[in-house]
């Protein structure tokens, strides 16, 4: 009896010294987060009046700043992560 604990004993200790290392790696980003913004709008046709001008222009401006402040954001957020993450598994 007295083996039996010794040798479940050694066996407990022996189990627990073998580390096996486990590299992780960052997931890679879902590829809708990485699409390109919408194209900008053009004008149309020859005859062009400023307040069509005027529109496309101010729909242009939004769409840029829009589709700006969630990449820059999102790659921000990104980038910030993935620091942790590696940082983490040093």
């Amino acid at each position: 009896m007295k083996m039996i604990v010794l040798l479940l004993a050694g066996l407990l200790a022996g189990c627990t010294t073998i580390a096996v290392p486990v590299r992780q790696q960052f997931p890679d980003a879902v590829p809708e987060l990485k699409r390109s913004c919408e194209d900008l709008l053009t004008i149309k046709g020859d005859a062009t009046t400023i307040t069509d001008l005027l529109k496309t222009v101010v729909e242009n401006y939004t769409r840029y700043h829009q589709c700006a402040a969630r990449v820059e954001g999102w790659q921000e957020w990104y980038d910030a992560q993935r620091k942790i993450f590696e940082g983490a598994n040093k």
